[in-house]
């Protein structure tokens, strides 16, 4: 049996289907799902600062992210406490 190789990052970004668009306040904002996995992700454009978000959602609250993208996005890491010796 014959090995598949395992794809690259470039054929995954290339297996995703945009499946809404929207722009408002100022971002613009897409749904996608991927072929590769069958995974629904959202990426945030910021057109004023040229940064984009991109991050995984759970495909039963695609929707609800796609109209709510920050209330969906991944909490950032949070900061280690630093520990004070005696």
């Amino acid at each position: 049996m014959e090995q598949l190789a395992p794809e690259t990052p470039i054929e995954i970004l290339q297996s995703r289907q945009e499946l809404a668009r929207r722009a408002s306040a100022g971002i613009e904002v897409t749904l996608y799902w991927s072929a590769h996995d069958n995974s629904t992700s959202i990426e945030v454009w910021d057109p004023a600062s040229e940064e984009t978000l991109v991050f995984d959602v759970p495909r039963e609250q695609a929707l609800e992210a796609f109209y709510h993208p920050f209330a969906h996005r991944p909490a950032p890491p949070s900061e280690p406490t630093p520990m004070l010796l005696p």
